[in-house]
């Protein structure tokens, strides 16, 4: 996974997570949209084979960066519960 950022700014970052897919992303975007201060959290890939997840996330009142390092502390976690869970099987 690549992460590439295309704007920044203080409410608003767009970027590009190469290698990629519409597995990851829709997890990301869901625990995004979860994340106190985030106002707006999408993405879209232009090209269903060939594409590249391009996000766009806009904040109030925190970070963009912070909120994004937070829905992965989330779906850390969710990996590890989900972990469990099999291990238990």
């Amino acid at each position: 996974m690549e992460f590439n950022v295309l704007e920044e700014s203080k409410n608003k970052i767009v970027f590009e997570l190469r290698g990629e897919t519409h597995t990851f992303s829709n997890l990301l975007k869901e625990e995004l949209k979860k994340v106190k201060g985030v106002t707006l959290a999408t993405y879209r890939i232009d090209h269903p084979l060939v594409g590249i997840p391009q996000f766009l996330i806009e904040t109030k009142g925190t970070e963009p960066r912070k909120a994004i390092k937070e829905a992965l502390k989330n779906v850390k976690a969710l990996a590890k519960d989900f972990q469990k869970k099999v291990n238990k099987l």
